[in-house]
């Protein structure tokens, strides 16, 4: 792929605006030399205004998506987008949400622009585990974790009842759920039919992979031994 393109692909601007780019000069390898448009180059010298190139296509990343932010790209409010590079939202392919957190939902969220590995991350088939820690309005009565486990949970408005989730009570209105589908409000559902409320909600975990010690609002990109945890038992 000829670097004009390879540079408009990853958000930079339009073929016409890069081209402007190696015409000023702003566009070197690591040594400072000015590069052209035809110029065949490692990937990983390259630079943008002394900048090395964000993340080459099969990009994905990890975020900790604060409260009052929405995964959508266009939205009355504030979306995670807004808080990556502007570029990330024009790249193509198309850097997409994994999945989605509702506004009041915090914690991991994943972002990728490898098409066949969203759709593995979310397909049933994967049984890759999501986990949740819930804040309640009410103390727990005690049988929540056996009726999240039975496999017969039929949430209102539904047909089919829910796969068995895994249920650890952290203290008398504290909880970790962890599920394996990815249900409409599904984790504030449940409780619902457990007859509790759910006052705050945040994702830690995906399969293996762990939302840590990232900041709110903070994201990184991850290696492919990190994306290997997201299907790790």
């Amino acid at each position: 792929m000829k670097l004009v393109k390879l540079i408009a692909n990853l958000g930079y601007g339009s073929r016409k605006d890069v081209t402007q780019l190696f015409r000023s000069g702003r566009i070197t390898d690591a040594e400072g030399e000015v590069l052209y448009a035809d110029d065949v180059v490692p990937y990983e010298t390259i630079r943008v205004d002394d900048e090395p190139l964000d993340p080459p296509p099969g990009l994905t990343l990890m975020m900790n998506k604060p409260l009052g932010v929405t995964c959508s790209r266009k939205d009355p409010g504030r979306v995670v987008y807004d808080l990556l590079p502007p570029r990330y939202r024009v790249r193509s392919p198309a850097l997409s949400t994994v999945g989605r957190l509702d506004r009041d939902t915090s914690g991991l969220l994943l972002f990728t622009d490898d098409g066949a590995l969203l759709h593995r991350i979310i397909s049933p088939k994967a049984n890759v585990t999501k986990v949740y820690e819930a804040t309640l309005a009410q103390d727990l009565r005690g049988d929540e974790g056996e009726l999240f486990a039975g496999g017969t949970l039929l949430l209102e408005a539904e047909t089919e009842p829910l796969a068995p989730a895994v249920l650890d009570v952290l203290g008398p209105r504290h909880a970790r759920l962890g599920v394996t589908e990815g249900r409409y409000h599904q984790v504030r559902r449940m409780f619902a039919a457990a007859g509790n409320h759910v006052e705050t909600l945040q994702r830690v975990s995906i399969g293996a992979l762990a939302l840590g010690e990232l900041p709110p609002g903070e994201w990184r990109v991850l290696d492919a031994d990190e994306v290997a945890l997201i299907f790790a038992p």
